[in-house]
């Protein structure tokens, strides 16, 4: 951090005191409307997020607070994230538990930091981008709410989904 830099508190939903450079938490949109309405003399409230998230979201807002990552191409050309992002972001949302994943893409979203919901974002598409609706549904642990007469069903009524990623 910035020796002399303003600092500001942000506080978690367990109502922890995080403190962090100014300029790293203005990453967040919703923080720095924040700070531009009330100053930073008072703990900012982060309700919705927790330390541990919080934490990990800052360290990538540090990373990137004297820039801005590019856009990422959409749709998705690969499902190698590191194709398609810088090294540091791809190794930063290799996330391996999706719960977590999850409370990031949540986060970033309350938070509005705009490149971090899309590199989390592309992080799921990367999980889905290829497979199958089964492979999906276990990488995602979501059951199968179809009967077999359904799921043939549906399957016939959507071949032409199937013959044309043939």
């Amino acid at each position: 951090m910035d020796k002399g830099s303003t600092k500001v508190k942000l506080l978690s939903l367990e109502n922890e005191i995080i403190e962090v450079d100014e300029e790293v938490a203005k990453k967040s949109q919703l923080i720095k409307n924040m700070i531009e309405d009330t100053g930073t003399e008072d703990d900012i409230p982060i309700p919705n997020v927790k330390k541990e998230i919080l934490l990990k979201i800052l360290e990538y807002c540090e990373k990137h607070k004297n820039d801005n990552p590019p856009e990422i191409e959409k749709p998705l050309t690969t499902s190698n994230l590191s194709e398609l992002v810088d090294p540091y972001d791809a190794k930063f949302i290799d996330i391996e538990n999706l719960e977590q994943l999850f409370e990031i893409i949540l986060a970033a979203n309350y938070l509005d930091i705009k490149s971090l919901l899309d590199l989390a974002c592309a992080k799921v598409a990367t999980l889905i981008k290829n497979k199958t609706p089964d492979e999906i549904r276990k990488t995602f642990n979501i059951p199968n709410d179809f009967t077999p007469e359904e799921e043939a069903q549906i399957r016939e009524e959507n071949k032409w989904a199937e013959e044309a990623t043939s």
